[in-house]
C-alpha cells in the first residue's frame, strides 16, 4: 500500500510541478513514475504465491481469538495459570 502512495504522490507532483518530480516529463521520466506502481504489483504478486498474506491474517485472528478468550477468563474471574 505504501508503494502505490509513493506513487500516487509522485504522479500529483509531476502533474503540479513540485520539486524535483515536477520537472520530469512523461515522455523521459514514464519509467520512474511508473515504477512505484510496478513494485506495488510485483510485492501483491509474491505476497499471494508465497502465503504471506494469508498467513499474516491467521496470526491476527489468532491474537483476536486469545484477546476474546482472556477477557472471559477475567470477567468469570478465574485465573489462566493455575500451575502452584
Amino acid at each position: 500500500m505504501w508503494l502505490v502512495a509513493i506513487g500516487v504522490v509522485m504522479v500529483l507532483m509531476q502533474f503540479f510541478g513540485i520539486g524535483p518530480v515536477g520537472s520530469w516529463t512523461w515522455a523521459d521520466d514514464w519509467l520512474m513514475l511508473l515504477l512505484p506502481f510496478a513494485l506495488a504489483v510485483a510485492w501483491w504478486t509474491w505476497c499471494d504465491a508465497t502465503g504471506y498474506t494469508r498467513r499474516k491474517a491467521m496470526e491476527r485472528d489468532d491474537q483476536r481469538r486469545d484477546a476474546r478468550r482472556q477477557k472471559a477468563i477475567d470477567a468469570l474471574g478465574l485465573k489462566r495459570d493455575r500451575r502452584k
